[in-house]
């Protein structure tokens, strides 16, 4: 067998927050045909990942730095990869590809370009999934969402063949084999849904009246993030902040941690559409998707529709138990039936023929060009300072060194501003304008 067959394969995931990290870690590992060395790029933006955040996620790389877009694109043009996970929102795996099929336009051999979605496809689909096309492997977490993506690129005439059925990358844990002492109730929080202090405080509240309800029980808020740190989605309003107006009685708390060690004790879990759910699912743990705010869209728990698990807090202080629906649940990519264990086979096999193709493999070719989107490409590559050829703009941040302890201070900086303007100030602005 020959030493390139035997050998680590160097992989790169390029993340642009923390749970893209995650996924985006975790995917590299799942569907890599042998042993990885892993390095990790974090996209510079108001969703940049504090060290507290990464340490939570629990994924170790072998390196990891932060970087513009630009500077992304140069480490490609130097380094030699194998494999490339491109972790982010949709516009910017499109501008990556467009950059990435310029920066290797003169090089024989480059990696196998990888992306996908973090958990449940509940909106945009066409638009998020037209933005990733280009990529040698979308992949879809689920057996639903591959027909879907298929369908979709070929309703427009794109090539449909990147489509690959896998798995949520972080689903595991221990099937959950009975209750626990005490009986443990956790509402899994969503920085974006639901949106309206409104709507939040009478989550909040109506957890909280649950644990006065059950002072046998242990309720638990958990918490995504810290208040000023950012995840995929912005928290204008943090249940940390409306929990300070509250009286909260001693079996109630608010936790942070890993999701998988929080389900380690959970014998009930409890959320509007969060993909927590799914890894409930997955370990066979009663799970609730609120329909207290009705079912709709915008909450995304409408995916859940035939699940089994949607009921409203008024039925579950009444003793409710949710009993999921066997043939839903064996369509979402839970694998709760045992099969998670192979659910990366289709797309490792894939990923090691194309290693092996004779000659390298050919430019990226997205679906998305000046041609068919001329009035909407342009827009999505010029905010990475990229041009519609995926050439960096003029005056696009440097990408030829270093930054030295300075300009990393002023970053640091800077990018503290712009939270606290979008999370502080800007919603101040959205509240006056609607007096």
């Amino acid at each position: 067998m020959p030493a390139s067959a035997t050998k680590p394969l160097r992989v790169a995931v390029l993340a642009d927050s923390d749970t893209r990290w995650k996924w985006g870690a975790l995917t590299a590992d799942r569907v890599a045909p042998r042993e990885i060395r892993l390095d990790g790029y974090l996209l510079r933006g108001r969703a940049t990942p504090t060290a507290r955040q990464l340490g939570e996620v629990g994924v170790r790389a072998d390196s990891l730095r932060e970087v513009t877009a630009v500077e992304f694109l140069r480490a490609m043009h130097e380094e030699s990869y194998d494999v490339l996970v491109l972790a982010l929102v949709g516009g910017g795996v499109q501008a990556m590809l467009h950059g990435l099929k310029r920066v290797w336009e003169d090089r024989p051999q480059r990696p196998v370009v990888v992306t996908g979605y973090v958990g449940v496809v509940y909106e945009k689909l066409a638009d998020g999934l037209l933005l990733r096309h280009g990529a040698d492997l979308v992949l879809a977490n689920s057996r639903q969402d591959a027909d879907r993506f298929r369908a979709v690129y070929e309703g427009v005439g794109a090539d449909a063949s990147s489509v690959t059925e896998v798995a949520l990358p972080f689903l595991g844990g221990a099937a959950y084999t009975g209750e626990h002492e005490p009986y443990t109730v956790v509402f899994a929080a969503q920085p974006s849904v639901p949106e309206t202090r409104r709507d939040r405080t009478y989550l909040l509240n109506r957890l909280v009246q649950h644990a006065r309800r059950h002072p046998e029980r242990e309720v638990l808020l958990k918490l995504r993030s810290k208040p000023g740190e950012h995840t995929t989605h912005i928290e204008e309003l943090p249940y940390q902040k409306l929990s300070q107006r509250l009286d909260l009685p001693p079996n109630f708390r608010l936790v942070y941690g890993h999701m998988g060690e929080v389900l380690d004790r959970t014998d009930l879990l409890v959320t509007v559409s969060s993909t927590a759910a799914l890894e409930s699912l997955h370990r066979r743990i009663p799970t609730v998707v609120l329909t207290d705010l009705g079912v709709r869209e915008a909450l995304g728990n409408h995916h859940f529709v035939g699940s089994g698990c949607l009921a409203s807090w008024d039925q579950l202080d009444a003793g409710h138990r949710p009993e999921p629906d066997e043939a839903w649940v064996a369509r979402q990519g839970v694998a709760a039936d045992g099969s998670y264990a192979t659910a990366f086979d289709a797309a490792r096999e894939r990923i090691a023929k194309l290693l092996e193709r004779p000659g390298g493999l050919p430019p990226l070719t997205p679906y998305y060009t000046p041609v068919t989107a001329p009035g909407y490409l342009p827009g999505i590559l010029a905010r990475h300072h990229l041009g519609p050829d995926g050439t960096p703009l003029p005056g696009a941040p440097a990408a030829d060194r270093e930054p030295g302890p300075v300009r990393q201070i002023v970053r640091r900086a800077a990018r503290g501003a712009y939270r606290h303007g979008v999370q502080r100030v800007a919603p101040v602005i959205r509240r006056m304008g609607e007096l």
